[in-house]
């Protein structure tokens, strides 16, 4: 190693660097995995992801990292991806996971299973398949956390870029949840190959080439005899590569001038793939029958190699065979069997051996797969050169089991696969059809629009045809906005119905419904959505037809739905169910409705690790807090919410997450988080195209300045909502703020406009029933009313059912105090005006708290100074952990809860009894209060 500022060799910490196990011109990036390390084993955990081209010395570091943390007593866990595993679900994980998998009897029953399972060591519990790899991620969160108990782990994943997917999902799962670990995440990832580690939100670690200071020393140290020319030249071509550096000098011809390096100059890579290549050229021929064995398979098992060598060889091949190879530095061995010493020596081995003898090395290991169908099938594709229907139809069942696995991307590319093997071009339509549906699905669009581009490039019959279509629309992001083919689409529908196809024509239904509410069609349109989703016969119950009958037109379906919905009782173990329930009731104006559903569908779908759902229902259970003044359940969820949404590449949620927190800031008096997240993601929606969603945007900003009592401020955002010519218009949640509108119409001096909007506001609740709806009635009727019709009106809505709606009813209290006040009826106005003051502060509303007091002196009576609530110090986090932990639940259980770990849980209450100034769990509730 020589340090960056002096040309003084030092030893490196431990590992393989160089042949001569020393690293060069790495001080700086030595000094940050020493921290890194130190902080593990401290107690303080983290992540780190390691980004440079082949041969930059990414694995020399990991290698120099998991010596200082054995130095440490820390436990390091190791995996190295491999190109060819990529096609075995979770291979990687249990790879990295083995040392510490006994301790997974240790975890509770559901993620005990999920975890073995996905190793295939046992047959899954019943709804383990819907989990997928969050449930799978939390498993392996709880074993490290277990594990790091004990001693301090440091997890090493050399060549991410090649694990497979459901692996690199699961360990990039667990490296965003270390940091309140003894544990932490140490990746390598090749720069120009796309991996799961480039959006992860993890710190990053960029190696560039060595400077000439160390290039020069290290390739003195391992090419000491080169004349300068060659010299020269080596150094140029290598631009600082320390494998270069160290590999290039091997192929060069003693005695020629300027090294015997000629001809045009290659890639990197490529120079050195021919290095490694003609290394091997001159090794005996059954170790060269080993190496391509090796450089085959998609396993490092030693028998596996030493069969398929024997079969390349014609005659038996025995473990000696590896000596050669190991000795020329190409094949390293250890506990878990061979690797290559470098990934680009098996790519060129692979590639100097020609095709024919690839294909008898895939035929040979798949001769020995016959127990594992699945490798087998992909061994058998490898072999292939044209059409087999049967290796086709191996790899399409092999396809169906990865699905059950979650491994949807592996999926993809075996029924991609498959239908280039396909002997019809109905099969081979079929399955890319199906290929494209997987990613779709699954949410990566890019590859499942490429799957469907090349399926519509066939002769697709009528049946496929109209598959295609849907799988178009409904990945296009027009669930979001946009009208377009609408009446097409419900027609489409029709024909999957008549197909006898209910399911799939209910669930286009259900987002070409979606797509009616964001936008604004034909009310032809709307209806059209409706009768075709009335056709299906299905029971008026059906969750997704309420939902559909919801979104398409909740003005004309909005009795009925809610008449429905008054029947339906919470059910956590339907959680599908009680989103399709808890999303109709919030279209429908029935916030109060609402918030018990969601509050089932998320305790369900914590409990199946259906993240990707959760984080929707998440986000419409924040907006019903908003809707009923609950604002630290709003921003807990909305918190969560838009932190799932990036994780499970949802990002156009975090937008309407951040919105809530927005209305929730500005009514507990935070302008300048308020103002923020409005400005985010006002630009979010902009930039995106997203033109739907900036109705939310002035909402928030109405809603909070009407609530901080800037009424023309306000009334001129909301308007906006509520005019069709304006881009932002959106005429359900334009409705939202009519109560608003009534209100500042009335404080600035515009009568016959809040009558307008009374007006508005009264027709729309007459048609709907909606409880909002006739909550903002309600509230607005008194406040537009003459002064001689006012004071029965507000008596009548104090009476009346404003109780789950505790914000209109203490500003419908503060307005009654400021109206008896303005009667000269000051005795009177002090109840109201003290009842108001009392629930603005328990909701927290700090400026209507303050103006409540203000009326109640002048009415004649002080108030104290509001105290500070006990947990207005928390995070949204901590206040979901204190609530929880307040309701009995174990540190593991809350874990589960949240998908942190317990240690995490466990440092969080650590923090949060002495902001709540308790000392034990049995506190809790009494500090919550």
């Amino acid at each position: 190693m020589v340090d960056d500022n002096t040309d003084r060799p030092l030893p490196a910490p431990v590992g393989r660097a160089t042949e001569e196990g020393t690293l060069y011109g790495r001080r700086r990036e030595l000094d940050v995995l020493a921290d890194l390390v130190r902080g593990v084993a401290e107690g303080a955990g983290g992540a780190l992801v390691v980004r440079g081209e082949a041969g930059i010395g990414k694995s020399s570091l990991l290698a120099a990292a998991a010596g200082l943390a054995g130095q440490a007593r820390a436990q390091v866990l190791t995996v190295t991806g491999i190109q060819a595993e990529a096609t075995l679900p979770f291979a990687g994980l249990h790879q990295l996971l083995r040392p510490v998998l006994p301790l997974a009897e240790q975890l509770p029953p559901r993620l005990r299973s999920a975890l073995l399972s996905a190793f295939g060591l046992s047959d899954p519990l019943p709804g383990i398949e819907q989990g997928g790899p969050f449930l799978i991620g939390l498993a392996a969160l709880e074993l490290v956390s277990d594990a790091a108990a004990g001693r301090p782990v440091l997890l090493v994943a050399d060549d991410a870029q090649w694990l497979d997917e459901p692996s690199s999902a699961v360990i990039g799962f667990v490296a965003r949840r270390l940091a309140t670990e003894p544990a932490a995440l140490l990746v390598a990832v090749r720069d120009g190959i796309a991996s799961s580690f480039d959006d992860a939100g993890l710190p990053g670690l960029p190696l560039t080439g060595l400077a000439e200071s160390a290039a020069t020393a290290l390739i003195d140290a391992c090419a000491p005899g080169l004349d300068l020319a060659a010299r020269d030249r080596l150094l140029s071509e290598a631009a600082g590569n320390p494998l270069a550096l160290v590999e290039l000098p091997k192929s060069v011809r003693p005695g020629h001038s300027g090294g015997g390096l000629t001809g045009p100059l290659l890639p990197l890579t490529a120079r050195l793939e021919q290095s490694f290549a003609a290394q091997q050229s001159r090794l005996p021929e059954t170790t060269r029958a080993v190496l391509l064995a090796a450089a085959a398979n998609d396993s490092s098992t030693l028998p596996e190699v030493l069969s398929t060598a024997s079969a390349l060889a014609g005659t038996e091949v025995t473990a000696d065979a590896l000596l050669p190879a190991i000795a020329a530095g190409l094949l390293e061995t250890g506990e878990t069997g061979l690797r290559f010493r470098h990934p680009l020596m098996r790519s060129a081995i692979y590639q100097a051996a020609g095709a024919a003898r690839r294909q008898a090395a895939h035929t040979a290991l798949a001769s020995l797969l016959t127990a594992r169908p699945d490798r087998r099938a992909w061994h058998l594709a490898a072999a292939m050169l044209g059409p087999d229907e049967q290796v086709a139809a191996d790899l399409e069942a092999a396809a169906v089991r990865a699905v059950r696995r979650s491994a949807f991307n592996l999926a993809a590319d075996a029924y991609r696969r498959a239908a280039q093997l396909s002997d019809d071009t109905f099969n081979r339509t079929r399955r890319l059809l199906l290929a494209a549906e997987t990613a779709l699905s699954s949410g990566h669009l890019r590859l499942g629009h490429d799957l469907l581009r090349a399926a519509e490039s066939l002769d697709l019959t009528a049946d496929q045809r109209t598959l295609a279509a849907w799988m178009r629309e409904i990945s296009g992001g027009g669930a979001w906005s946009g009208a377009s083919q609408l009446d097409a689409l419900a027609r489409l529908a029709e024909q999957m119905r008549i197909a006898g196809e209910t399911r799939t024509a209910l669930d286009t239904l259900a987002n070409f419904a979606l797509r009616c509410y964001w936008s604004n069609p034909a009310p032809k349109t709307r209806a059209a959505v409706i009768a075709a989703a009335e056709r299906l016969g299905l029971p008026e119950t059906e969750p997704a037809l309420v939902e559909i009958l919801s979104c398409a037109d909740p003005v004309r379906t909005g009795k009925r739905v809610n008449t429905q919905l008054k029947s339906i009782t919470p059910d956590r173990t339907e959680p599908t169910a009680m989103w399709n329930f808890g999303l109709a009731a919030a279209n429908t104006w029935a916030w109060d409705l609402a918030l018990p559903l969601l509050d089932a569908a998320v305790d369900g779908l914590r409990a199946q690790g259906q993240l990707g759902l959760l984080t929707r229902v998440l986000t419409t259970q924040a907006w019903a807090a908003v809707h009923l003044a609950r604002m630290p359940t709003a921003v807990a969820a909305a918190s969560e919410a838009a932190r799932l949404a990036v994780e499970t590449g949802q990002g156009h949620w975090t937008g309407a997450n951040q919105l809530a927190q927005a209305v929730a800031a500005s009514a507990t008096g935070d302008d300048d988080t308020a103002d923020t997240l409005a400005q985010q993601t006002e630009a979010l929606y902009l930039t995106s195209g997203s033109t739907s969603m900036l109705g939310f945007v002035q909402f928030a900003r109405g809603h909070g300045a009407i609530i901080n009592q800037h009424h023309a401020v306000g009334m001129a955002h909301l308007r906006r909502i509520l005019d069709p010519a304006d881009p932002v218009y959106h005429p359900f949640v334009g409705t939202w703020g009519l109560a608003d509108l009534v209100e500042a119409a009335v404080v600035v001096g515009k009568p016959a406009l809040a009558r307008a909007h009374l007006d508005q506001l009264e027709s729309l609740a007459a048609q709907t029933d909606g409880p909002l709806l006739l909550a903002q009635v309600a509230y607005a009727r008194p406040l537009a009313a003459e002064d001689n019709q006012a004071e029965p009106l507000y008596q009548a809505a104090l009476a009346s059912g404003l109780g789950n709606w505790p914000d209109y009813r203490a500003r419908m209290l503060l307005r009654y105090g400021e109206w008896l006040r303005r009667q000269r009826r000051a005795s009177e106005a002090r109840m109201p005006l003290r009842e108001a003051r009392e629930s603005f502060d328990a909701l927290g509303f700090a400026r209507l708290a303050q103006r409540a007091r203000l009326e109640l002196r002048a009415a004649g009576e002080g108030s104290s100074r509001r105290e500070p609530r006990p947990w207005d110090e928390l995070t949204a986090q901590e206040l979901q952990i204190a609530r929880l932990a307040a309701d009995g639940l174990s540190n593991r259980e809350i874990g589960q809860q949240l998908f942190i770990s317990h240690r995490t849980v466990g440092a969080h209450l650590y923090k949060i009894f002495p902001k709540l100034g308790v000392t034990s769990r049995s506190q809790l509730h009494a500090a919550l209060v």
